[in-house]
């Protein structure tokens, strides 16, 4: 295996005997394997399209492929195998339409050469040999295996966006014909300028898609408010939501009404706290826990059972003995827990045996106790518009630090936690994302009122920090985003954290920091060009880095 797609990737150059993650090798190779076969797919989606005959009916899958594959996600082999033959029925679909319609156009057969993705076919026993030969390492230069890798990563998060919306019932056509653009054009030779150019489109598509996520959210579940939420356990038998799916969350809470069990969050699932919709059930009791690397010691000590609904499962260790209370949903798998199956059409999800599991399981043993503030989505800050202005003006905020994205389990991620520390009191903290579990729970205090850690949500919420950025350019009557008293010091972990940082670089923003370590998919040269057209730099000493954004730089 070769993988470097995450901040975890061994020695930062790439996993190459088993994941750092947890992923086998097997697991890996069948997830390059499910991309090879897309990308085919998307041959022929791109060549029908050039031909008038547009076929939008894979898009879905190709979106669903795309988020299978992102890190601590579906640890399933069987789910991938399936997948990728799915994957290879769908693409014979398309060559034979293709072949018919070029033959029906031209009189003729297509005697143009296709790449092997979208030539390539065997019997299942054959995946695991082709799987060696289709990952990463398949392009020999650097730079082009960089560039092709920085997209599709990309895409990856971009897949996991646009898949959120789509459970909500909100699409866009744009983003699932730019998945189809962007896939083929891997398979392609093409000039630095136009990977380059592509990958920028990512980071537009990225913007688009977390748009029209946020559109589905709040038109369906309403715009997050200011909201405390509690840290500490009831007394009676629960059910623990993880991950992001705010669909599963309204259908469990839902179901388990009236049945004598309470419901928790856990890592990225806290916002839900945050939504009017989810605040009339009773039996909500707010989050438990903190972010995803942890999960072995909160899931056991939970005691109830726990439904995983997308990326952010981590394998469970071999003492742990919660395997058969783990529930799964949507792209999520793992070998021995139990999957729940999709929605019918206009139905919904059955989590009977969640509910069935929870009334044999003893109440949660109590981590902490207390309370939690978030809600600080952009439409709860820019009510509060005039304040922040106003604190700004006095003088009284000096600075926002936008701490975006993920945790992680490396050492050197307390640097965050210093970092939220060492800010001067007269600074404000702008957080998505699970790095927020870093710095939530520290008492920093609040600036006239507004506490100084604003909580937008989930990573899926990022988008409510750009709104945020751009709002304030606006009242300030600024010509360029990068002029505004705010610095970025971000941290990675997994690809949706990379679409989010293609999007603000789409947008313009510049002077990133980003850490705990610049991704190894970057090569040299690439991380050059990044350097010199964004000013995207690497995390530095917390002293120093604190220092240099205080003076905006």
């Amino acid at each position: 295996m070769f993988c470097f797609q995450c901040q975890e990737t061994m020695k930062n150059t790439g996993c190459t005997v088993k994941g750092f993650c947890g992923k086998p090798e097997e697991t890996a190779s069948l997830q390059d394997l499910l991309i090879f076969v897309m990308k085919g797919i998307s041959v022929y989606g791109e060549k029908l399209k050039e031909m008038g005959a547009a076929d939008r009916s894979h898009d879905n899958f190709i979106m669903k492929g795309l988020f299978a594959t992102i890190t601590n996600a579906n640890w399933d082999n069987a789910r991938f195998s399936s997948m990728i033959e799915e994957g290879l029925r769908r693409r014979e679909s398309l060559a034979v339409k293709f072949r018919d319609l070029y033959r029906e156009k031209n009189g003729k057969d297509c005697a143009e050469s296709l790449p092997e993705a979208a030539t390539w076919t065997a019997p299942a026993e054959a995946f695991g040999e082709k799987a060696k030969k289709v990952g990463v390492l398949l392009t020999d230069n650097e730079d082009v295996r960089s560039l092709r890798e920085l997209l599709t990563i990309g895409l990856k998060g971009i897949a996991a966006y646009a898949e959120h919306a789509a459970v909500l019932g909100f699409h866009k056509e744009e983003i699932g014909e730019f998945m189809m653009e962007a896939l083929a054009s891997t398979t392609k030779e093409l000039s630095v300028d136009a990977m380059t150019g592509l990958v920028m489109k990512a980071g537009e598509m990225a913007v688009s898609t977390m748009a029209l996520l946020d559109e589905a959210n709040t038109k369906t579940y309403g715009h997050p408010e200011l909201s405390e939420v509690n840290i500490g356990v009831g007394s009676k038998p629960g059910i623990l939501i993880s991950g992001h799916d705010l669909k599963d969350m309204e259908e469990l809470l839902c179901q388990t009404e009236g049945t004598g069990i309470d419901v928790y969050t856990h890592g990225e699932m806290l916002p839900a706290n945050y939504y009017p919709a989810f605040k009339k059930y009773t039996h909500f009791v707010g989050n438990y826990g903190g972010s995803w690397w942890h999960q072995n010691d909160e899931f056991e000590s939970f005691n109830g059972p726990v439904l995983l609904t997308t990326n952010c499962l981590v394998p469970l260790k071999k003492d742990n003995s919660y395997l058969d209370r783990l529930f799964t949903t949507g792209v999520v798998g793992y070998e021995g827990a139990m999957h729940i199956a999709d929605r019918p059409e206009g139905g919904v999800r059955d989590f009977s045996p969640l509910i069935e599991k929870a009334r044999s399981c003893a109440p949660p043993i109590s981590l902490e106790e207390g309370s939690i503030v978030g809600g600080f989505a952009h439409n709860q800050v820019l009510a509060l518009a005039d304040k922040v202005v106003e604190a700004v003006k006095s003088g009284a905020i000096r600075r926002f630090v936008v701490m975006a994205g993920c945790d992680g389990r490396h050492k050197s991620r307390s640097y965050y936690t210093e970092v939220a520390e060492s800010l001067p009191s007269d600074t404000v903290i702008l957080t998505a994302g699970c790095a927020k579990y870093r710095y939530n729970k520290l008492n920093l205090g609040d600036i006239g009122g507004i506490p100084r850690v604003l909580d937008a949500g989930q990573c899926n919420d990022s988008y409510s920090l750009a709104v945020i950025a751009l709002k304030l350019k606006e009242v300030f009557g600024l010509e360029d985003i990068n002029e505004l008293p705010i610095s970025y010091d971000i941290a990675w972990y997994e690809q949706k954290a990379v679409a989010v940082l293609l999007a603000l670089l789409s947008l313009g923003v510049k002077g990133i920091r980003l850490g705990p370590t610049l991704p190894a998919f970057l090569s040299p040269a690439v991380a050059k060009v990044l350097v010199e057209k964004f000013d995207i730099k690497p995390i530095s000493s917390v002293e120093e880095d604190v220092a240099a954004m205080m003076a905006g730089r």
